[in-house]
């Protein structure tokens, strides 16, 4: 139906302006990126947890599943303790236009981890990663650290992307949530353990910082994550994803209102930063015609 249609793309785009949101609140928390963390997927952990003991979902999974779960819990636990890291040693707009990279990394390495061939036009659109990069590092060079570290984080939430790409096909997105995210908080503590920080100072903190923190963790993880779920059942794949490319996009434009001045960059960041974004969006748009070539029958 064309009204639940657009209702689904609104709510998405909400969704989407939630995930761009998240970077500003990591800049607005005062703590450091591993205790954020640490916090962030322990409470998305409790909420995730009673929407799924009310939803009477089975848990039960493999010993083969688990191990990617475990695999996945760590990544994402990296991934956000890098994503947040390069946010507090740089900008907002910087850590989310490295963090466009990542749809890259994705199509790098799919090659490899869906075994099929390499497609030349993904080879060109690398090549104009490069370039926005290059546009980026040279006229920002005082958050060269910040920019390294976000992309990593891009380059670890590729990798997640991946081994969810397959957990998904056979598994309740709410329960690899409940996994990954329970695991994550398991390995960042056992972090925190080895560097004598997991103590009582990781919940003493000020009620603005619990405030941020449980928006956070209850808006922009588990409602955005269980929201965004439902939503794929009417809208496409593709629409989902060029809609999500929108994430730095509204990150960006909000962390201009809300920080000001310390958010403007140089031009030539903003023209690196476009190169890359529309470079995402071009890639996701050939996929999905070729995905519609293969879909047709042959007469």
């Amino acid at each position: 139906m064309p009204k639940d249609r657009l209702q689904n793309l609104l709510h998405l785009h909400f969704i989407v302006f939630i995930w761009g949101f998240t970077a500003i609140l990591g800049k607005l928390i005062t703590i450091d990126s591993l205790p954020l963390v640490w916090s962030r997927m322990g409470l998305a952990t409790l909420f995730i947890s009673l929407y799924i003991y009310f939803s009477k979902f089975n848990i039960k999974v493999s010993k083969k599943t688990f191990v990617w779960l475990l695999l996945g819990g760590i990544v994402v636990a990296l991934h956000w303790v890098t994503f947040f890291l390069a946010i507090k040693v740089s900008t907002v707009s910087v850590a989310l236009a490295m963090m466009s990279t990542g749809a890259f990394f994705t199509a790098l390495m799919e090659p490899f981890w869906y075994k099929r061939k390499i497609i030349t036009y993904e080879i060109f659109f690398g090549l104009l990663v490069i370039i926005g990069l290059y546009l980026i590092f040279k006229v920002e060079t005082q958050y060269m650290y910040g920019m390294v570290i976000a992309l990593i984080s891009a380059f670890l939430a590729a990798v997640f992307s991946l081994i969810n790409g397959k957990l998904v096909q056979t598994h309740k997105p709410s329960v690899i949530s409940f996994y990954e995210l329970g695991i994550g908080v398991v390995f960042l503590s056992v972090v925190l353990l080895i560097k004598g920080d997991l103590n009582m100072s990781l919940v003493q903190l000020t009620s603005m910082d619990w405030i941020y923190l449980l928006i956070l963790a209850i808006i922009c993880t588990a409602y955005a994550f269980i929201a965004s779920v439902k939503i794929m059942r009417v809208l496409t794949p593709y629409t989902v994803m060029l809609t999500t490319n929108l994430e730095p996009v509204y990150g960006i434009l909000l962390a201009w209102f809300i920080f000001g001045k310390e958010e403007e960059m140089k031009p030539m960041f903003y023209v690196g930063a476009c190169i890359i974004l529309l470079t995402v969006i071009a890639n996701g748009i050939l996929k999905q015609r070729a995905n519609i070539k293969k879909r047709v029958p042959k007469i």
